[in-house]
């Protein structure tokens, strides 16, 4: 017998940055500055993310390039390893993520890669509670997810192992 299923999700577009929660704003924020500070001279497409864990701190992460392109990393896993490795059991309330070009304007929300999707998914995993997802362009809308989730349906995690 053969079943369908269907999987879908939610998200929330927010027209501009102005419309986020003030929450939400400074969190965007900490992600924009980050970006700013990327190391991108091969791809010229710098990256910043921010998460803000459940004692209210917030951490950074940005792209890190390298001639050899495999060495590098994204800025997500930057900040999700920085957040794992200093404030280990601290659940991750939300994560930012926002992108701009050198080479043109990006005005649509840059969603992680599969491999930060994955380095996500364990944490939300891990906690056993969601990760809010906020994603945006230098410019435009901003989409808001309410779980890492639903960027990952079907997600491999630990219990695949046991």
């Amino acid at each position: 017998m053969i079943n369908q299923k269907k999987i879908s999700f939610d998200i929330t577009i927010y027209d501009s940055f102005d419309e986020l929660k003030a929450e939400d704003q400074s969190l965007m924020t900490a992600a924009i500055q980050a970006r700013q500070r990327a190391y991108a001279p091969y791809s010229s497409f710098n990256v910043g993310a921010s998460i803000l864990l459940d004692n209210g701190e917030i951490v950074e992460g940005n792209n890190q390039e390298n001639a050899s392109y495999p060495s590098g990393l994204c800025a997500e896993r930057v900040a999700i390893f920085y957040a794992g490795a200093n404030y280990p059991g601290v659940k991750i309330k939300a994560i930012a993520i926002t992108a701009a070009s050198l080479n043109h304007e990006v005005n649509e929300p840059a969603a992680p890669c599969g491999n930060c999707r994955q380095a996500i998914s364990e944490y939300e995993f891990k906690q056993g509670e969601p990760i809010k997802i906020l994603m945006m362009g230098e410019t435009g809308s901003v989409v808001e997810c309410s779980s890492l989730a639903d960027l990952l349906p079907l997600g491999f995690n630990s219990t695949f192992l046991n």
